[in-house]
């Protein structure tokens, strides 16, 4: 048998080039390589505006700030396994229906709710943001559900989601794929108007293809990713859980004790401690690499400009993301560990303007200009994808 597949994986090599039998014979070896690899859901470039028709023939146009919204929606899809493309439109349906795809206060209900950032005010109970989802009805706290990528986890649920098994979230209704995507949308939101979501299909459908790019063939140019605007920007470690051990600049270097310039910002943490994506944006490294040990590098857009951060020191067994991969910020990517050029548990962070192979500034500055938000534990998910391997 086994005979047989590589001599067909040779002429596939023949008819189709080695790109492509290379990933055959990956998915063969682990088929988690089919779900991590860079698909049809990678977000590109998010325009400022976008108008669509819905099914009865009424025109919407959507502004930048909606359209970063359903990016979250989009690559939070991309990043939960069972959700695919049909998943995310009628999530995007789902959104559309029942904000607008705004990120809703309810100060009615919930002043407090006024504090997080937001696209205006509403008074539906007590429904919250993108999904109009009731903290009364058990989908999150106040401060969870004033958060887009918290929304989004929560409307897609299943085993991963932050409510499984109650509410159930998209994967958790049976046969959800053999339903009509509104009736789909329905059976997660539960509206007292049950047919209103299937008007926003081809508006739906209109922002995926909008918002997403094929998926970068195997002779593709790393630097030709186009990476979108990040969301937000977070602090890559939980709050209470580290120290500043060493700053970034010229120091006595601690294993070679003779002075050299430290290119990054060391947070002392516990071994396992986990390490969060600080913005938005696409893996272009995750492995291990001489003396940074475990290192994943990220390139996002902050503030239209092109940054890499670098997160380095991780075991091999504590990287949970593969190259190509989409995140988001505040995505549990890996956890801290002690390995490469390192003489205890600790993070590594740098911040590389211009992107990967740039100079590197100041990463603590950065996250303090930036307004980086602190997470608290539990609040994130892990990524979907992990690299095996033993630790060093």
């Amino acid at each position: 048998m086994l005979k047989k597949l590589l001599a067909t994986l040779a002429v596939a090599a023949v008819c189709f080039g080695p790109a492509t039998v290379l990933l055959s014979v990956a998915v063969l070896a682990n088929p988690a390589v089919a779900a991590c690899a860079p698909g049809s859901l990678i977000v590109g470039p998010i325009p400022d505006s976008l108008t669509a028709t819905t099914k009865n023939g009424e025109t919407v146009t959507l502004n930048r700030q909606q359209l970063t919204h359903a990016a979250t929606i989009i690559t939070v899809g991309s990043q939960t396994d069972g959700v695919g493309r049909p998943g995310v439109v009628i999530a995007l349906m789902a959104a559309l229906t029942e904000s607008h795809l705004r990120m809703l206060t309810n100060t009615g209900t919930y002043p407090e709710s006024a504090e997080y950032p937001n696209d205006g005010d509403a008074s539906d109970h007590d429904s919250l943001g993108l999904f109009q989802m009731r903290p009364q009805a058990g989908w999150g706290t106040v401060s969870e559900l004033m958060d887009p990528n918290y929304q989004a986890r929560a409307f897609y649920g299943g085993p991963a989601g932050p409510n499984y098994p109650s509410p159930r979230g998209l994967l958790d209704i049976p046969g959800w794929q053999q339903l009509d995507p509104g009736e789909a949308a329905q059976a997660v939101e539960v509206s007292a108007y049950p047919d209103r979501y299937q008007n926003y299909q081809p508006v739906a459908e209109a922002i995926l293809t909008a918002l997403t790019r094929p998926a970068p063939s195997g002779g593709g140019n790393r630097g030709e990713v186009v990476v979108p605007e990040t969301t937000r920007v977070v602090f890559p470690l939980p709050e209470g859980t580290w120290v500043r051990t060493s700053p970034f600049g010229w120091r006595i270097d601690p294993v070679t004790f003779e002075e050299a310039f430290h290119s990054g910002s060391d947070y002392g943490a516990a071994d396992g401690t986990p390490i969060y994506a600080a913005a938005d944006g696409i893996v272009t490294h995750a492995g291990y690499t001489g003396s940074w040990g475990g290192l994943i590098i990220i390139e996002h857009t902050v503030g239209g400009e092109r940054i890499a951060s670098y997160y380095a020191h991780m075991w091999e067994h504590g990287i949970y993301v593969t190259e190509g991969m989409t995140v988001t910020a505040g995505q549990h990517i890996g956890d801290v560990g002690s390995s490469g050029k390192s003489t205890g548990p600790h993070l590594h962070l740098e911040i590389r303007p211009g992107g990967e192979g740039q100079p590197a500034i100041d990463a603590d500055q950065w996250l303090t200009d930036q307004g980086a938000e602190g997470i608290t534990g539990g609040t994130t998910s892990r990524a979907s994808c992990t690299l095996t391997g033993g630790g060093r």
